[in-house]
Protein backbone atom coordinates (compact mmCIF):
# COMPACT_ATOMS: atom_id res chain seq x y z
CA UNK A 1 0.00 0.00 0.00
CA UNK A 2 2.86 2.37 0.80
CA UNK A 3 3.84 2.47 -2.88
CA UNK A 4 0.33 3.65 -3.78
CA UNK A 5 0.62 6.82 -1.67
CA UNK A 6 2.30 9.75 -3.42
CA UNK A 7 0.94 12.72 -1.48
CA UNK A 8 -0.85 12.98 1.89
CA UNK A 9 -2.74 15.87 3.50
CA UNK A 10 -2.12 15.79 7.25
CA UNK A 11 -4.31 17.44 9.88
CA UNK A 12 -1.43 19.22 11.59
CA UNK A 13 -1.50 21.07 14.90
CA UNK A 14 2.22 21.70 15.17
CA UNK A 15 2.33 19.77 18.43
CA UNK A 16 4.58 16.85 19.27
CA UNK A 17 2.24 14.05 18.17
CA UNK A 18 1.40 15.44 14.73
CA UNK A 19 5.03 16.46 14.18
CA UNK A 20 6.04 12.86 14.81
CA UNK A 21 3.28 11.75 12.43
CA UNK A 22 4.57 14.14 9.77
CA UNK A 23 8.06 12.65 9.96
CA UNK A 24 6.69 9.09 10.17
CA UNK A 25 4.55 9.56 7.05
CA UNK A 26 7.53 10.73 4.99
CA UNK A 27 9.68 7.92 6.33
CA UNK A 28 7.11 5.12 6.05
CA UNK A 29 5.37 6.03 2.81
CA UNK A 30 8.17 7.97 1.08
CA UNK A 31 5.53 10.51 0.11
CA UNK A 32 5.04 14.25 -0.08
CA UNK A 33 3.14 15.71 2.87
CA UNK A 34 0.79 18.71 2.79
CA UNK A 35 -0.13 20.17 6.19
CA UNK A 36 -3.48 21.64 7.12
CA UNK A 37 -4.01 23.59 10.34
CA UNK A 38 -7.48 24.88 11.13
CA UNK A 39 -8.30 27.83 13.36
CA UNK A 40 -11.61 26.83 14.96
CA UNK A 41 -11.21 29.25 17.84
CA UNK A 42 -8.98 27.07 20.00
CA UNK A 43 -7.25 30.20 21.28
CA UNK A 44 -3.73 29.20 20.23
CA UNK A 45 -1.26 31.04 18.01
CA UNK A 46 -1.08 29.07 14.76
CA UNK A 47 1.97 30.65 13.12
CA UNK A 48 4.34 28.34 15.07
CA UNK A 49 2.67 25.46 13.21
CA UNK A 50 3.68 27.08 9.93
CA UNK A 51 7.27 27.56 11.06
CA UNK A 52 7.48 23.99 12.27
CA UNK A 53 6.09 22.65 8.99
CA UNK A 54 8.65 24.76 7.11
CA UNK A 55 11.37 23.27 9.30
CA UNK A 56 10.32 19.83 8.04
CA UNK A 57 10.63 21.04 4.46
CA UNK A 58 6.89 21.13 3.76
CA UNK A 59 6.07 23.16 0.65
CA UNK A 60 2.26 23.21 0.75
CA UNK A 61 1.17 24.59 4.12
CA UNK A 62 -2.49 25.43 4.69
CA UNK A 63 -3.45 27.49 7.75
CA UNK A 64 -7.06 28.64 7.61
CA UNK A 65 -9.40 30.63 9.82
CA UNK A 66 -12.61 28.56 9.77
CA UNK A 67 -14.32 30.12 12.78
CA UNK A 68 -17.19 31.72 10.87
CA UNK A 69 -17.85 28.62 8.79
CA UNK A 70 -17.65 26.44 11.90
CA UNK A 71 -20.30 28.39 13.79
CA UNK A 72 -22.52 29.27 10.83
CA UNK A 73 -22.61 25.91 9.03
CA UNK A 74 -22.06 23.42 11.83
CA UNK A 75 -22.73 24.82 15.33
CA UNK A 76 -25.86 26.84 14.48
CA UNK A 77 -27.61 24.05 12.52
CA UNK A 78 -26.91 21.69 15.42
CA UNK A 79 -28.32 24.12 17.98
CA UNK A 80 -31.52 24.57 15.96
CA UNK A 81 -32.27 21.02 17.12
CA UNK A 82 -31.40 21.76 20.79
CA UNK A 83 -28.90 18.94 20.43
CA UNK A 84 -27.69 17.21 23.59
CA UNK A 85 -25.96 13.80 23.69
CA UNK A 86 -26.94 11.49 26.57
CA UNK A 87 -28.93 14.27 28.17
CA UNK A 88 -26.00 16.58 28.90
CA UNK A 89 -23.17 16.86 26.36
CA UNK A 90 -23.34 19.71 23.83
CA UNK A 91 -21.06 17.92 21.32
CA UNK A 92 -18.29 20.50 21.12
CA UNK A 93 -15.64 18.08 19.83
CA UNK A 94 -18.01 16.00 17.71
CA UNK A 95 -19.27 18.92 15.60
CA UNK A 96 -15.75 20.18 14.78
CA UNK A 97 -14.47 16.97 13.20
CA UNK A 98 -16.61 16.92 10.05
CA UNK A 99 -15.44 20.43 9.14
CA UNK A 100 -11.76 19.52 9.57
CA UNK A 101 -12.23 16.32 7.59
CA UNK A 102 -14.14 18.18 4.86
CA UNK A 103 -11.24 20.58 4.38
CA UNK A 104 -8.73 17.72 4.40
CA UNK A 105 -10.60 16.14 1.48
CA UNK A 106 -10.97 19.46 -0.34
CA UNK A 107 -7.26 20.23 0.02
CA UNK A 108 -6.44 16.74 -1.21
CA UNK A 109 -8.44 17.52 -4.35
CA UNK A 110 -6.76 20.92 -4.72
CA UNK A 111 -3.23 19.54 -4.39
CA UNK A 112 -3.69 16.21 -6.16
CA UNK A 113 -3.13 14.19 -2.99
CA UNK A 114 -4.39 10.62 -2.88
CA UNK A 115 -4.64 10.30 0.92
CA UNK A 116 -5.39 12.19 4.09
CA UNK A 117 -4.07 11.51 7.58
CA UNK A 118 -5.14 12.33 11.13
CA UNK A 119 -3.69 11.97 14.61
CA UNK A 120 -6.68 10.40 16.33
CA UNK A 121 -5.94 7.35 18.45
CA UNK A 122 -7.43 3.90 17.99
CA UNK A 123 -9.41 4.17 21.24
CA UNK A 124 -11.35 7.33 20.52
CA UNK A 125 -14.34 8.58 18.56
CA UNK A 126 -12.44 11.06 16.40
CA UNK A 127 -10.94 8.42 14.11
CA UNK A 128 -14.49 7.38 13.25
CA UNK A 129 -15.64 10.94 12.63
CA UNK A 130 -12.71 11.82 10.37
CA UNK A 131 -12.94 8.66 8.32
CA UNK A 132 -16.72 8.49 7.95
CA UNK A 133 -16.66 12.07 6.68
CA UNK A 134 -13.95 11.18 4.18
CA UNK A 135 -15.98 8.14 3.04
CA UNK A 136 -19.02 10.32 2.46
CA UNK A 137 -17.21 13.09 0.59
CA UNK A 138 -14.78 11.04 -1.51
CA UNK A 139 -15.22 7.25 -1.49
CA UNK A 140 -11.93 6.81 -3.37
CA UNK A 141 -9.66 8.72 -1.02
CA UNK A 142 -7.32 6.76 1.27
CA UNK A 143 -7.05 7.49 4.99
CA UNK A 144 -3.87 6.90 6.99
CA UNK A 145 -4.29 6.54 10.76
CA UNK A 146 -0.74 6.23 12.19
CA UNK A 147 -1.93 5.30 15.69
CA UNK A 148 -3.42 2.14 14.19
CA UNK A 149 -0.30 1.32 12.19
CA UNK A 150 2.87 2.23 14.02
CA UNK A 151 4.51 0.52 17.00
CA UNK A 152 4.94 3.71 19.05
CA UNK A 153 2.66 2.64 21.90
CA UNK A 154 3.82 4.87 24.76
CA UNK A 155 4.83 8.43 25.55
CA UNK A 156 8.37 7.19 26.14
CA UNK A 157 8.47 5.65 22.65
CA UNK A 158 7.16 8.87 21.10
CA UNK A 159 9.80 10.97 22.86
CA UNK A 160 12.54 8.53 21.84
CA UNK A 161 11.37 8.71 18.20
CA UNK A 162 11.31 12.51 18.37
CA UNK A 163 14.84 12.66 19.76
CA UNK A 164 16.16 10.16 17.21
CA UNK A 165 14.68 12.24 14.38
CA UNK A 166 15.63 15.67 15.76
CA UNK A 167 12.03 16.72 16.31
CA UNK A 168 11.95 19.59 18.83
CA UNK A 169 10.35 18.65 22.14
CA UNK A 170 8.91 21.42 24.31
CA UNK A 171 9.99 21.27 27.93
CA UNK A 172 6.44 20.74 29.13
CA UNK A 173 6.16 17.68 26.85
CA UNK A 174 9.01 15.79 28.51
CA UNK A 175 7.01 15.27 31.66
CA UNK A 176 3.66 13.54 31.61
CA UNK A 177 0.85 16.06 31.08
CA UNK A 178 -1.77 16.03 33.87
CA UNK A 179 -4.58 15.92 31.29
CA UNK A 180 -5.17 16.45 27.57
CA UNK A 181 -7.19 19.28 26.06
CA UNK A 182 -9.16 19.72 22.87
CA UNK A 183 -10.55 23.19 22.26
CA UNK A 184 -12.54 25.16 19.72
CA UNK A 185 -14.88 28.14 19.75
CA UNK A 186 -17.74 26.04 21.12
CA UNK A 187 -15.99 24.31 24.02
CA UNK A 188 -12.94 22.89 25.74
CA UNK A 189 -12.67 19.18 26.49
CA UNK A 190 -10.29 18.00 29.19
CA UNK A 191 -9.65 14.25 29.53
CA UNK A 192 -7.17 11.66 30.75
CA UNK A 193 -4.68 11.27 33.57
CA UNK A 194 -5.95 13.18 36.63
CA UNK A 195 -9.50 12.92 35.22
CA UNK A 196 -9.55 9.20 34.49
CA UNK A 197 -10.98 8.08 37.84
CA UNK A 198 -14.66 9.15 37.88
CA UNK A 199 -14.76 8.68 41.66
CA UNK A 200 -12.30 11.56 42.16
CA UNK A 201 -13.52 15.17 41.72
CA UNK A 202 -11.65 17.14 39.07
CA UNK A 203 -8.81 19.34 40.38
CA UNK A 204 -9.40 23.09 40.52
CA UNK A 205 -6.68 23.74 37.94
CA UNK A 206 -8.44 21.83 35.13
CA UNK A 207 -11.16 24.35 34.06
CA UNK A 208 -9.90 26.89 31.54
CA UNK A 209 -12.88 28.87 30.23
CA UNK A 210 -15.17 29.16 33.22
CA UNK A 211 -14.89 30.83 36.58
CA UNK A 212 -15.71 28.67 39.57
CA UNK A 213 -19.45 29.40 40.03
CA UNK A 214 -18.87 30.02 43.73
CA UNK A 215 -16.38 32.76 42.82
CA UNK A 216 -18.45 34.26 40.01
CA UNK A 217 -19.88 37.79 40.39
CA UNK A 218 -22.39 38.23 43.18
CA UNK A 219 -24.65 40.31 40.96
CA UNK A 220 -26.61 38.69 38.11
CA UNK A 221 -26.26 39.97 34.55
CA UNK A 222 -29.21 40.10 32.16
CA UNK A 223 -28.61 39.92 28.42
CA UNK A 224 -30.97 40.02 25.43
CA UNK A 225 -30.37 37.61 22.54
CA UNK A 226 -32.08 38.27 19.21
CA UNK A 227 -33.09 35.37 16.97
CA UNK A 228 -33.93 35.07 13.28
CA UNK A 229 -35.23 31.76 11.94
CA UNK A 230 -33.70 29.78 14.77
CA UNK A 231 -30.23 31.34 14.81
CA UNK A 232 -28.96 33.96 17.28
CA UNK A 233 -28.04 37.18 15.49
CA UNK A 234 -27.59 39.84 18.17
CA UNK A 235 -26.73 40.49 21.81
CA UNK A 236 -28.30 43.46 23.55
CA UNK A 237 -29.40 44.81 20.19
CA UNK A 238 -25.96 44.62 18.58
CA UNK A 239 -25.83 42.55 15.40
CA UNK A 240 -22.90 40.13 15.39
CA UNK A 241 -21.48 37.56 13.01
CA UNK A 242 -21.89 33.91 14.11
CA UNK A 243 -18.32 33.56 15.39
CA UNK A 244 -18.32 36.98 17.06
CA UNK A 245 -21.63 36.21 18.77
CA UNK A 246 -20.43 32.89 20.16
CA UNK A 247 -17.18 34.50 21.27
CA UNK A 248 -19.11 37.14 23.19
CA UNK A 249 -21.41 34.56 24.79
CA UNK A 250 -18.34 32.56 25.84
CA UNK A 251 -16.95 35.63 27.59
CA UNK A 252 -20.23 36.33 29.37
CA UNK A 253 -20.87 32.72 30.31
CA UNK A 254 -17.30 32.08 31.39
CA UNK A 255 -17.38 35.11 33.70
CA UNK A 256 -20.47 33.76 35.44
CA UNK A 257 -19.27 30.15 35.69
CA UNK A 258 -21.80 28.81 33.19
CA UNK A 259 -21.38 25.64 31.15
CA UNK A 260 -19.22 23.27 33.21
CA UNK A 261 -19.97 19.57 32.80
CA UNK A 262 -18.23 16.65 34.51
CA UNK A 263 -19.42 13.73 32.37
CA UNK A 264 -18.99 9.99 32.00
CA UNK A 265 -20.13 9.21 28.46
CA UNK A 266 -20.46 6.19 26.19
CA UNK A 267 -18.02 6.35 23.31
CA UNK A 268 -19.07 4.98 19.93
CA UNK A 269 -16.12 2.55 19.99
CA UNK A 270 -17.57 0.78 23.02
CA UNK A 271 -15.99 2.14 26.18
CA UNK A 272 -16.93 4.75 28.76
CA UNK A 273 -14.81 7.85 29.26
CA UNK A 274 -14.82 10.72 31.73
CA UNK A 275 -14.15 14.31 30.78
CA UNK A 276 -14.65 17.88 31.91
CA UNK A 277 -16.40 19.96 29.28
CA UNK A 278 -16.77 23.74 29.33
CA UNK A 279 -19.35 25.19 26.94
CA UNK A 280 -20.31 28.60 28.34
CA UNK A 281 -21.69 30.25 25.19
CA UNK A 282 -23.34 27.07 23.95
CA UNK A 283 -25.13 26.56 27.25
CA UNK A 284 -26.59 30.06 27.03
CA UNK A 285 -27.62 29.47 23.40
CA UNK A 286 -29.40 26.24 24.29
CA UNK A 287 -31.40 27.91 27.05
CA UNK A 288 -32.23 30.95 24.94
CA UNK A 289 -33.23 28.93 21.88
CA UNK A 290 -35.63 26.80 23.85
CA UNK A 291 -37.01 30.03 25.28
CA UNK A 292 -37.86 31.53 21.88
CA UNK A 293 -39.17 28.17 20.62
CA UNK A 294 -41.57 28.00 23.55
CA UNK A 295 -43.41 30.97 22.01
CA UNK A 296 -43.13 30.17 18.34
CA UNK A 297 -43.42 26.39 17.90
CA UNK A 298 -46.72 24.56 17.88
CA UNK A 299 -47.00 21.75 20.45
CA UNK A 300 -46.77 19.09 17.75
CA UNK A 301 -43.66 20.65 16.26
CA UNK A 302 -41.95 21.06 19.61
CA UNK A 303 -42.71 17.56 20.84
CA UNK A 304 -41.67 15.91 17.56
CA UNK A 305 -38.38 17.82 17.64
CA UNK A 306 -37.73 16.62 21.18
CA UNK A 307 -38.46 13.03 20.15
CA UNK A 308 -36.06 13.18 17.20
CA UNK A 309 -33.27 15.12 18.92
CA UNK A 310 -31.58 12.12 20.65
CA UNK A 311 -31.25 10.36 17.28
CA UNK A 312 -29.87 13.52 15.68
CA UNK A 313 -27.39 13.94 18.57
CA UNK A 314 -26.27 10.32 18.28
CA UNK A 315 -25.64 10.74 14.55
CA UNK A 316 -23.37 13.74 15.18
CA UNK A 317 -21.57 12.06 18.09
CA UNK A 318 -20.96 8.91 16.06
CA UNK A 319 -19.57 10.76 13.05
CA UNK A 320 -22.52 10.72 10.66
CA UNK A 321 -22.81 14.46 9.98
CA UNK A 322 -22.48 13.70 6.28
CA UNK A 323 -25.16 11.03 6.01
CA UNK A 324 -28.56 10.86 4.33
CA UNK A 325 -30.39 10.42 7.62
CA UNK A 326 -28.76 13.46 9.25
CA UNK A 327 -29.58 15.57 6.20
CA UNK A 328 -33.19 14.34 6.29
CA UNK A 329 -33.49 15.30 9.96
CA UNK A 330 -31.82 18.66 9.29
CA UNK A 331 -34.43 19.49 6.64
CA UNK A 332 -37.19 18.78 9.14
CA UNK A 333 -35.47 20.79 11.87
CA UNK A 334 -34.82 23.76 9.59
CA UNK A 335 -38.45 23.76 8.45
CA UNK A 336 -39.52 24.06 12.09
CA UNK A 337 -37.42 27.21 12.49
CA UNK A 338 -39.30 29.30 9.91
CA UNK A 339 -40.97 31.46 12.59
CA UNK A 340 -38.42 31.10 15.41
CA UNK A 341 -37.69 34.82 15.46
CA UNK A 342 -37.73 37.26 18.36
CA UNK A 343 -35.80 38.18 21.48
CA UNK A 344 -35.00 36.34 24.71
CA UNK A 345 -33.79 37.83 27.98
CA UNK A 346 -31.46 35.54 29.92
CA UNK A 347 -30.20 36.00 33.47
CA UNK A 348 -26.63 34.84 34.09
CA UNK A 349 -25.80 34.12 37.70
CA UNK A 350 -23.32 31.82 39.42
CA UNK A 351 -23.33 28.92 36.99
CA UNK A 352 -26.90 29.21 35.75
CA UNK A 353 -28.50 30.72 32.67
CA UNK A 354 -32.25 31.28 33.03
CA UNK A 355 -34.81 32.70 30.62
CA UNK A 356 -36.73 35.50 32.31
CA UNK A 357 -38.57 37.03 29.31
CA UNK A 358 -39.23 36.32 25.66
CA UNK A 359 -41.11 37.97 22.77
CA UNK A 360 -41.74 37.30 19.08
CA UNK A 361 -43.73 38.85 16.24
CA UNK A 362 -44.77 35.27 15.42
CA UNK A 363 -45.78 34.24 18.92
CA UNK A 364 -48.47 31.56 19.31
CA UNK A 365 -49.07 32.65 22.90
CA UNK A 366 -52.55 34.12 23.35
CA UNK A 367 -53.30 36.26 26.39
CA UNK A 368 -57.00 35.99 25.57
CA UNK A 369 -56.89 32.20 25.79
CA UNK A 370 -54.83 31.80 28.95
CA UNK A 371 -56.12 34.67 31.07
CA UNK A 372 -58.21 33.93 34.16
CA UNK A 373 -60.11 37.13 33.45
CA UNK A 374 -62.93 37.45 30.96
CA UNK A 375 -61.19 37.04 27.59
CA UNK A 376 -61.95 38.47 24.19
CA UNK A 377 -61.67 35.04 22.60
CA UNK A 378 -64.47 32.65 23.40
CA UNK A 379 -63.39 29.55 25.29
CA UNK A 380 -66.35 27.54 26.44
CA UNK A 381 -65.35 25.62 29.56
CA UNK A 382 -68.09 23.12 28.81
CA UNK A 383 -66.18 21.97 25.72
CA UNK A 384 -63.65 20.35 28.03
CA UNK A 385 -66.28 17.88 29.25
CA UNK A 386 -66.60 16.07 25.93
CA UNK A 387 -62.85 16.26 25.37
CA UNK A 388 -62.21 14.51 28.68
CA UNK A 389 -65.00 11.98 28.12
CA UNK A 390 -63.58 10.84 24.78
CA UNK A 391 -60.03 10.63 26.11
CA UNK A 392 -61.22 8.73 29.16
CA UNK A 393 -63.27 6.18 27.20
CA UNK A 394 -60.41 3.74 26.66
CA UNK A 395 -59.31 4.09 30.28
CA UNK A 396 -62.79 3.17 31.50
CA UNK A 397 -62.83 0.14 29.20
CA UNK A 398 -59.38 -0.91 30.39
CA UNK A 399 -60.30 -0.48 34.08
CA UNK A 400 -63.57 -2.41 33.68
CA UNK A 401 -61.74 -5.32 32.03
CA UNK A 402 -59.21 -5.41 34.87
CA UNK A 403 -61.90 -5.37 37.58
CA UNK A 404 -63.77 -8.21 35.87
CA UNK A 405 -60.58 -10.28 35.51
CA UNK A 406 -59.76 -9.88 39.20
CA UNK A 407 -63.22 -11.01 40.22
Amino acid sequence: MAKDIKKVVLAYSGGLDTSIILKWLKETYDCEVVTFTADLGQGEELEPARKKAEMFGIKDIYIEDLREEFVRDFVFPMFRANTVYEGQYLLGTSIARPLIAKRLVEIAHETGADAISHGATGKGNDQVRFELTANALDPAIKVIAPWREWDLRSRTALLAYAEANQIPIAKDKRGEAPFSVDANLLHTSSEGMVLEDPAVPFPDYVPQRTTDPEKAPNEPEIIRIGYEKGDPVSINGEKLSPAALLTRLNELGGKHGIGRLDLVENRFVGMKSRGLYETPGGTIMLVAHRGIESLTLDRGEAHLKDELMPKYAELIYNGFWYSPEREMLQALIDKSQEFVTGEVSVKLYKGSASVIARSSPYSLYSMDLVTFEEGAVAYDHKDAEGFIRLNGLRLKTWAARNQKARG
